[in-house]
């Protein structure tokens, strides 16, 4: 079999990237395209994406790597998608969305959580011991989150009757996109995993029906469920007139963010494990079996290899942090006067103002000063879940200037991220090296506090912001049979090797155990503040 030409579509929370693959002796890469759309923020704890704004930046992204890769449409062998997990798609009859999605950050569905898993007396870490216990057993997690899928259908039908009474259909975003393409109505195995009303164990992997009954679901909204390497169908004449692309190109079945960066990432191994930073965050372990900790909100969900498992400890804003000292700190000078000139005025000096930040974090004493940041800007999910709590700088002095709450900023991340890589040991044995991919992984500054922070040695991948196109890309070269599975490791490569400084332990160790505190004994002022907006 000649190397296919594969055409895949990474869509994140603010943009799309398609990427066009060469799947040889080696995964090769041949050209990008991103385009980018808006995040609906309101003022309920609603946050909320356009489906047809998705669509229309894909169409766009097709037509840009075609033509800049001198690529016939007709040359193009196969096409999946990778997408950010546990958004909420409504759809009618036709395919069409009710409306905007309700996105994974989404908070909107707290009273339901609450009135449907705080109910009764005997409670588990504030859940109702009963259903708690059931769903564990079923599906090997529960939705415990206020952000989860659950929680929006349930939302929805409360809050938009006219709008529920429409719906034929609950997709996630990879999902809806696989059906614009093809038609077809269905949810990956990770997706509806992440429903927590799909019966993951081994003999069984279909819906529950009395897991819908208990949560009160119709299960004729939940779709057909199928794998990662499965061909759900050909693009269709109307979506291959948008793409311009050939009708009946197959699209697989793809698959969410987490299974397809945990592929791309060559974490395969039992037990390996990887950090991610994009605009979320996560620490993921790859399992062959069920693991669950309620307490510090950890759970695994199916993976892309049938038989594997992704045990996750998930974080809400991880990058988009970075993103936003950007936009209020950083674009006002970054305190850095050169020359009475803006950093934007010498932006040929640098690949870009995330360089200079970098940059910026390396001129900066390790520590910040005794800075210490919260990277809780929208809640957070795992060690803890709490929609309530939000970003904070603590201690800051009279010489703090930009540059320490710049470097505090990417130490805060870390810090979340050693506290995530403990909670997922406990269950898990502790890697003394770990993968890093996502668009964070792009920093060397970045890389190297991870390490000194969490003590381990980190890899970085090639091209490890692509994580999740690599990983649709590589699902589908087996869905078409040019690979197996067990061929991935020798196509995803190590490109850089950072190790932990000694010297820097004893200062980062004494501010992360401060870090693990603020939470807790700000927990109830967070709460005093900000119930109101998310309930």
């Amino acid at each position: 079999m000649t190397a296919p030409l594969l055409l895949v579509h990474d869509v994140g929370t603010t943009s799309s990237k398609s990427v066009l693959y060469r799947l040889g002796d080696r995964l090769d890469m041949l050209e990008t395209a991103i385009e980018d759309y808006p995040l609906y923020v309101l003022d309920n704890g609603g946050i909320e994406q356009d489906p047809d704004l998705w669509w229309e930046a894909i169409c766009r992204g097709t037509q840009a790597v075609l033509r800049r890769a001198q690529v016939a449409p007709e040359a193009i062998q196969g096409m999946a998608f990778c997408a950010q997990m546990q958004g909420f798609v409504p759809v009618d009859a036709d395919g069409h969305a009710l409306g905007r999605a309700m996105s994974y950050m989404d908070a909107r569905g707290t009273a339901q959580r609450r009135r449907y898993l705080q109910d009764g007396l005997l409670k588990i870490e504030g859940m109702n011991a009963v259903k708690l216990l059931s769903a564990l057993r079923i599906t090997g997690g529960a939705s415990a989150s206020a952000k989860d899928p659950l929680w929006k259908y349930l939302w929805l039908r409360e809050e938009d009757p006219e709008r529920f009474r429409a719906l034929r259909c609950w997709l996630d975003v990879k999902d809806y996109l696989v059906m614009r393409c093809t038609g077809q109505f269905t949810l990956g195995y990770d997706s509806a995993h992440a429903t927590f009303l799909f019966d993951t164990r081994p003999d069984h992997l279909n819906w529950h029906a009395g897991l819908c009954h208990t949560y009160n679901v119709n299960p004729e909204h939940l779709p057909p469920v199928v794998r990662a390497t499965d061909q759900v169908g050909g693009l269709t004449e109307r979506a291959a007139q948008a793409l311009g692309l050939p009708v009946g190109l197959p699209v697989f079945g793809g698959g969410g963010d987490l299974s397809l960066i945990s592929l791309g990432s060559g974490s395969l191994d039992t037990n390996s494990t990887h950090i991610y930073i994009g605009t979320s965050g996560w620490v993921c372990a790859t399992l062959d079996q069920r693991k669950t900790d309620v307490s510090g909100m950890v759970a695994s969900i199916l993976g892309a290899i049938p038989g594997k498992y992704n045990y996750i400890s998930e974080q809400e804003t991880s990058g988009r942090c970075l993103q936003w000292i950007r936009d209020h700190l950083a674009l006002d000078e970054i305190g850095v006067y050169l020359g009475q000139q803006t950093i934007a005025d010498r932006e040929a000096e640098y690949r870009s103002l995330y360089a200079y930040l970098g940059k910026v974090v390396e001129e900066t004493p390790p520590g910040a000063n005794g800075v210490i940041f919260t990277p809780w800007l929208h809640g957070n999910r795992s060690p803890f879940e709490d929609p309530y709590a939000r970003g904070m700088f603590f201690n800051l002095n009279l010489e703090t200037g930009k540059r320490e709450m710049i470097r505090a900023v990417l130490e805060g991340d870390a810090y979340h991220k050693r506290w995530m890589l403990e909670t997922v040991e406990k269950n898990v044995p502790r890697s003394a090296t770990v993968r890093f991919v996502g668009g964070g992984a792009r920093s060397d500054t970045w890389a190297q506090i991870l390490a000194d922070v969490t003590g381990r040695t980190i890899e970085v991948t090639e091209h490890p912001e692509n994580a999740g196109a690599a990983g649709a890309a590589l699902v589908c070269g087996v869905g078409l049979g040019a690979i197996q599975f067990d061929e991935v490791r020798r196509l995803v490569r190590v490109a850089k090797t950072f190790t932990p400084r000694p010297q820097y332990r004893p200062l980062y160790d004494k501010q992360y155990a401060v870090y693990r505190q603020l939470h807790q004994r700000n927990k109830a002022l967070f709460k005093t503040l900000n119930a109101e907006k998310a309930d």
